[in-house]
């Protein structure tokens, strides 16, 4: 009696889900002429996609006797597990787009329990669409026809740029004005309105193409503010000072990155600057200057971000 019930409750059971998705994909290929079947397809309120998927894993570990294989070859299986596990983040990215109307994933996303913002941070690094040009080319294509700017570094941007633009997009589209987007307005955990602020400051360092973007959008290139009050001669502004000490630290990194060889300064490090003509010697504190730099770079002109670009700082560029 125990024999029966397992052969009925378990055995069958199991052959009779196997017969559903096997007549489920005998559908599909009826009318798609093939089994190149999305991960996250259903046929009907069957889960295809899925179940084609464990029979590749089945295939893979040698547990699918071969009258199933074979079957399932005639109808045009495909077996390559890479195909099938990049079909599965691939549901996974559709599934972010959805959400976020972008690829530009943070590496920490998740969809549909794929890390999806690795994977495609993975994709976009060299070779990482796979080394056969033609799966290569497929992949690029498959991804485009979810997001056409799926790769922003091919555009001249980062990630972190496209998926800022494209939440100051979903901001306006939803009836928000852009004279709202202030510092501290956020979109999917991401500050747009300061990012907002920040190219508009930084606009003769984005590329054409982000200008125009940005300008369809309403953004412009901030106004200079020039300071028309006179000055007293002889009187050094708080400004003037402070761009004597910014020379200054810029002069002494540079003598110390010709030394050292290297961009990254202690904080307690101290630089002796000896300026050229007069041998006039200075203290500058320079791992403390380098690290206020860093992180007041949201109020470093334009003029001052390249100077420290220019001598290497990453955070500056």
């Amino acid at each position: 009696m125990i024999a029966k019930w397992i052969k009925f409750q378990v055995l069958d059971t199991e052959r009779q889900d196997w017969t559903r998705g096997y007549d489920a994909a005998r559908r599909y290929r009826d009318r798609e002429d093939d089994l190149d079947v999305p991960y996250e397809h259903q046929e009907g309120a069957y889960p295809l996609g899925r179940w084609l998927s464990d029979q590749r894993r089945a295939y893979r570990a040698g547990t699918m006797n071969s009258t199933r294989a074979a079957e399932l070859e005639e109808l045009g299986m495909i077996w390559d597990t890479a195909d099938a596990q990049f079909e599965e983040n691939l549901a996974a990215a559709r599934a972010y787009y959805r959400e976020a109307g972008a690829l530009a994933a943070p590496r920490h996303a998740v969809a549909l329990d794929k890390p999806v913002g690795q994977w495609l941070t993975n994709l976009r690094r060299p070779g990482g669409l796979g080394k056969d040009p033609e799966r290569a080319q497929r992949r690029a294509e498959q991804l485009t026809a979810i997001d056409p700017d799926w790769n922003p570094g091919q555009l001249g941007w980062t990630v972190d740029w496209q998926r800022h633009y494209v939440g100051l997009a979903a901001l306006l589209n939803v009836g928000g004005a852009l004279k709202d987007v202030q510092p501290g307005v956020t979109y999917r955990g991401d500050d747009i309105g300061r990012w907002v602020a920040r190219q508009a400051r930084d606009w003769a360092r984005l590329n054409p193409e982000q200008q125009r973007r940005l300008g369809e959008l309403g953004v412009r290139a901030a106004t200079v503010r020039v300071r028309k009050a006179p000055v007293p001669a002889g009187t050094k502004t708080g400004a003037a000072k402070g761009s004597d000490a910014f020379t200054r630290g810029v002069a002494a990194l540079r003598q110390y990155i010709q030394r050292e060889g290297k961009t990254v300064v202690p904080r307690e490090h101290t630089k002796v600057l000896v300026e050229a003509g007069s041998g006039t010697e200075t203290a500058v504190r320079l791992g403390v200057w380098v690290s206020n730099q860093k992180s007041r770079r949201d109020r470093l002109d334009t003029t001052q971000l390249a100077a420290l670009a220019n001598l290497g700082l990453e955070w500056a560029a």
